[in-house]
């Protein structure tokens, strides 16, 4: 301990006994704890007692601490925590112990996903401390880096059982960095008591005067930093009587003052080895040592109890003991260090480039390519917010305009198209054009410059002419390897998808036409499968299905993500699923908002269609938010359309046409012809829950006239059934067999199950009667049925009241009862009020509603039904595409809701 032996911490009774008490329980069931004060109010020195602890309990201590000059290396506080359990690595499953090997610049391999390294930690700490217990000690969690505070905050949660804890100490208030703190326990430090503040100075400095006391602990105000530097910082006399004291200061002001005089009566050499530690990050000495700096010059700095050493790491008491350190060299002094730190991390290149980028005043196109080569290897980890700020710092010491210009133009693309920060990007995009004239040149000025516009209430047709033209521009550069017009390719894809017409899909067709060796294989299959399924996706689908096979366990972000865009209009997002929950976690925890937000959006699709509505509204709400707050404001339309799709199914008729009128508007200035689309499908499901079927058929007619598939409108799939239904309702048979026709010619059918089983009813629609049966029979003996409840339900519903018209009423009663349950299920209100009705007119009474459909919500019904029936919380999962941690929880939440204890009492609970 550096301070005083755990007994001699006065004030601090309680939380010793709070400390041991973790350690003593987190070493033998784990756990984790936050401990959070202002500065100087005791945290570091209740870390040194916890350590005491936990030494004394046979436990292994990693200990870190963040610090301003590491902050944006990307994890760089992790690969310090972890570096002792480095030979542990081989306890790893091999994707496990790649992406941490990778993550931490171990070795090199393809980007690490974020989920899969904190996954990695957490199994890392379990299984070492399977051995003996290990508690992990992290000071100043606020300036630990991104990357690191995520998987520590992912780790946290996830300690209990095991024999590992994990103790993190930072500041409150709105300074906590990038940990997570929320729902962790904590526990807040106040300042000492007035009695224990007497104490605290009475035993420091013997003979204090007793004015002198009296005003430095007013000063101090408990603070128990403040209650042992300030009398040092005065002269003996000054303690000894009451002479003029100092003048006022701020208390942070005259804390670092007191530290600071204290360091520049150091020698110089000592000054300089203390520099060379705060900067290099981990005070490593034979790092210190390579440097050129002698390690016994420490011994000042350690006899004035600044630092202490251990295992042959320098440790700063305190972090304005090293701000006090770096604030009190010279600029020059810092740049020297950094340039002699730089020369001995030739096997840490990211270190080694940061360093140089410090060491560095005027321009020097070596040191910007080593800055922009290690951002790109911190791209490749999926630290987009490090990749930027390190591709701003190569372009300032970029000689040459040109390259500065095209170093903030890539800065702005990824900033951009990653993280969604607009506002950030178009200064970049201003920094860019003022360096060089030829700015617009770059593709990624042009790509970045596109996204900015669309968040910034742009015209959509312009700005995809804008990018188009700027493409169409850059002949040499047609190159499938080249990045900038790979990314720029992409992004015309996306502002032609959100343009909603064939036209704007066949400028992007003549572009990758003309890249010399074809397009990328994923950009390709993407826009095959997104831009028109209808005429493209069929002959796409075993390429798909291959992709997908690998999808699960793919650590790259983007391709995840892209192929879960192939998948959506072929119903198989559900297999990337996995994929997509890891970027919204990763967005919750700090990563990339724009990848969040995609993945938000895919989500909400596959929910929407499987039934699990509660959750899709959860995460529309979400998206929402998130566009409000961190990703621009753009796409919150798409979120809107969710809601709209909800308020329908459900009933809230005028709420679904309210936010689809909303989107309407929004999109005629700005000419988002997909915006359009997708409440013209809103609409329709409004109106067929209203009974509205002409209004019904217009609307679907809008999206894609009778008969036709629209080019390039992917969203006519949906409505297939609807404009049938509708038409039919409304007494234009020949439009519904027309679009049955067409359906069967363009071998919908095919695309996916799904869209087998609205296709097979449609035709039952049309259909003489005997034939009719065979189709809805078919259309309900598909496989994977259950996985579409409403659309299921639906068909049975349609199924029902043919069989009713058919005097078939024994058979009318199972379709309408099977209905009328999945729509009470889902809370299909109006298709249950229909269901009703049919049954009433086939002389029936439906069931009551039973008690379960009352309290539990879709979902839950949906799973404690699947329990009832025998399934395992894993065969449940599989089936409802669910993690089952995710069924577990639900059936947590169950048990209190039905008023029973066990699984076994599920099925009485339900009734029949």
């Amino acid at each position: 301990m550096r301070d005083q032996p755990v007994e001699r911490l006065i004030g601090r009774a309680q939380e010793l006994r709070i400390l041991e008490s973790f350690v003593r329980a987190a070493v033998v069931d784990g756990g984790a704890l936050l401990l959070s004060g202002d500065p100087g109010v005791g945290k570091t020195a209740l870390l040194d007692a916890a350590e005491a602890y936990a030494r004394a309990a046979g436990a292994t201590v990693l200990r870190i601490e963040g610090t301003e000059q590491e902050r944006q290396l990307s994890y760089a506080a992790l690969n310090q925590a972890l570096y002792p359990l480095a030979d542990r690595f081989e306890d790893l499953g091999a994707d496990q112990r790649m992406a941490l090997e990778v993550a931490l610049g171990f070795c090199d391999g393809p980007p690490p996903n974020r989920l899969l390294v904190s996954n990695a930690v957490a199994v890392l700490l379990r299984t070492a401390a399977e051995r003996s217990p290990h508690v992990l000690l992290v000071d100043d969690v606020q300036w630990v880096d991104r990357a690191s505070a995520g998987a520590f905050s992912f780790v946290a949660r996830r300690l209990a059982g095991s024999r590992a804890g994990l103790l993190a100490a930072g500041r409150g208030g709105e300074d906590q960095g990038y940990f997570d703190r929320a729902g962790l326990p904590t526990h807040e430090l106040k300042p000492l008591t007035e009695e224990a503040a007497d104490r605290l100075v009475s035993e420091h400095f013997v003979g204090i005067d007793a004015v002198v006391k009296a005003r430095i602990l007013r000063t101090a105000n408990g603070n128990p930093l403040a209650l042992l530097e300030l009398p040092r910082s005065l002269t003996v006399s000054q303690r000894s009587a009451a002479e003029r004291l100092p003048a006022v200061l701020p208390l942070g002001e005259r804390l670092n003052r007191s530290f600071a005089s204290r360091v520049l009566v150091l020698q110089e050499a000592t000054r300089r080895l203390l520099l060379a530690a705060a900067l290099e990050g981990t005070g490593e000495l034979g790092v210190l040592e390579a440097a050129g700096f002698d390690a016994d010059d420490v011994a000042p700095a350690e006899r004035d109890r600044l630092v202490e050493v251990n295992d042959h790491r320098v440790r700063f008491r305190h972090p304005l003991i090293r701000s006090a350190v770096v604030e009190a060299a010279t600029d020059a002094e810092r740049r020297a260090t950094h340039a002699r730190l730089a020369a001995v991390l030739l096997d840490q290149p990211e270190r080694r480039a940061w360093h140089l980028g410090e060491a560095t005043v005027a321009p020097d196109e070596q040191v910007a390519t080593a800055l922009e080569g290690a951002a790109q290897h911190i791209l490749a980890r999926g630290d987009h917010q490090a990749t930027v700020a390190l591709l701003i710092r190569a372009a300032d010491l970029s000689p040459e305009a040109a390259e500065r210009s095209r170093r903030l133009a890539t800065a702005a693309f990824i900033g951009a198209e990653a993280m969604g920060e607009t506002r950030s990007v178009a200064e970049l995009l201003a920094d860019s054009r003022r360096a060089s004239s030829s700015a617009q040149a770059s593709l990624h000025y042009a790509s970045a410059s596109a996204l900015v516009m669309l968040d910034d209430d742009g015209h959509l047709g312009t700005i995809h002419h804008l990018l188009a033209r700027a493409i169409e521009g850059h002949p040499q550069r047609h190159d499938a390897g080249d990045p900038e017009i790979v990314n720029a390719l992409w992004t015309l894809a996306l502002l032609s998808f959100l343009g909603g017409r064939e036209e704007l899909w066949t400028e992007l067709y003549v572009a990758l036409d003309r890249l010399t060796e074809g397009p990328p294989a994923l950009l390709r299959l993407v826009v095959d499968l997104f831009a028109d399924p209808v005429r493209t996706g069929l002959a796409a689908l075993p390429r798909l299905e291959s992709e997908l096979l690998a999808v699960r366990h793919d650590t790259d972000t983007e391709k995840v993500q892209n192929l879960a865009g192939a998948a959506m209009y072929v119903d198989r997002l559900a297999q990337a699923r996995d994929g997509l929950w890891r970027h919204v976690v990763q967005g919750r925890e700090g990563g990339p908002a724009r990848r969040q937000l995609v993945a938000l959006m895919d989500l909400c699709v596959d929910d929407f269609h499987r039934g699990h509505w509660q959750e899709a509204a959860e995460l529309a709400e979400e998206g929402l938010q998130l566009t409000e707050h961190r990703a621009g404001r753009f796409f919150a339309f798409y979120f809107r359309y969710h809601q709209a799709l909800l308020a329908a199914v459900r009933g809230r008729v005028e709420e679904s046409r309210e936010l689809a009128e909303q989107m309407i508007g929004w999109a005629g200035p700005r000419d988002v012809g997909v915006a359009r689309t997708y409440a013209q499908h809103a609409l329709v499901l409004a109106a067929l829950a209203d009974a509205d079927f002409e209004s019904a058929y217009r609307h679907a007619c809008a999206m894609s006239p009778a008969g036709t598939l629209a080019s390039h409108v992917p969203h006519c799939l949906w409505i297939a059934m609807d404009l049938v239904e509708a038409a039919i309702r409304t007494d234009r048979r020949v439009d519904a067999e027309r679009h049955v026709r067409a359906l069967r010619e363009a071998k919908v059918s095919e695309l996916s199950p799904r869209l087998a089983i609205l296709v097979t009813a449609s035709a039952g629609l049309v259909a003489a009667d005997d034939d009719a049966r065979t189709y809805f029979e078919q259309a309900l003996t598909s496989p994977g049925v259950e996985q579409w409840p409403f659309d299921v339900a639906r068909v049975r519903l349609l199924y029902g009241e043919h069989l009713r018209r058919a005097r078939a009423i024994a058979e009318a009663k199972i379709q309408l009862q099977e209905a009328l349950a999945t729509f009470r299920t889902l809370g299909a209100e109006p298709w249950a009020a229909r269901a009703e009705r049919e049954l009433r007119a086939a002389g029936l009474a439906a069931a009551p509603a039973s008690r379960a459909a009352a309290v539990l919500t879709a979902q839950e019904l949906q799973i404690a039904r699947l329990a009832a029936s025998g399934l395992t919380n894993k065969e449940i999962a599989a089936r409802l595409y669910l993690s089952p941690r995710t069924v577990s929880g639900h059936l947590y939440r169950i048990f209190p809701k039905l008023g029973i204890t066990t699984r076994a009492a599920i099925r009485d609970a339900l009734g029949p």
